[in-house]
């Protein structure tokens, strides 16, 4: 459901200029692999956008002329706004990779050796160097168990608990 209601929103907002800025942050819990799998998806011109900021090369995320550069600079702006805590514990992200799919840029990143979690916290601020409207949505599932939670700029700290 998750994803239909994304991809409606990406649809419905993507016309000449969209009026909503918002990225979706999406942290599953996988118990067989005994680790935090995370996805993070962001409009590709906002992205683009924002990137531009912190680097003199040319960005283009559709079709990056160094992949290994564009992953270097996803990563770095990531890691440097989003936060997870699982049980109280900070976490360290690892960058899997990205990719676009449709008008956005999907993000990935695991956090291994969390073989059960009752608690998440989530810090970000993603974008909000780019937008005073953006929108931070945080789903969190464990257990099959899914909660969402909204982040208007400046807010950036949501907690879930199973």
């Amino acid at each position: 459901m998750v994803n239909s209601l994304f991809q409606w929103l990406t649809m419905a907002l993507f016309t000449a200029v969209h009026p909503l800025y918002i990225s979706i942050i999406d942290i599953n819990h996988n118990a067989k692999d005994k680790a935090l799998e995370l996805s993070v998806r962001i409009f590709t011109d906002d992205f683009e956008n924002t990137l531009k900021k912190y680097t003199t090369a040319k960005v283009d995320l559709t079709h990056p002329a160094d992949k290994s550069a564009a992953d270097k600079l996803i990563n770095n702006y990531i890691v440097n706004r989003l936060q997870i805590k699982a049980d109280g514990k900070a976490t360290a992200l690892h960058y899997v990779g990205f990719e676009q799919n449709q008008e956005s840029i999907w993000v990935y990143f695991e956090v291994p050796d969390v073989v059960a979690v009752n608690k998440i916290e989530v810090t970000t601020n993603i974008l909000y160097d780019y937008q005073e409207k953006e929108i931070n949505i945080i789903h969190a599932k464990v257990n099959g168990n899914e909660k969402s939670f909204r982040l208007d700029n400046p807010k950036n700290y949501a907690a879930f608990e199973w």
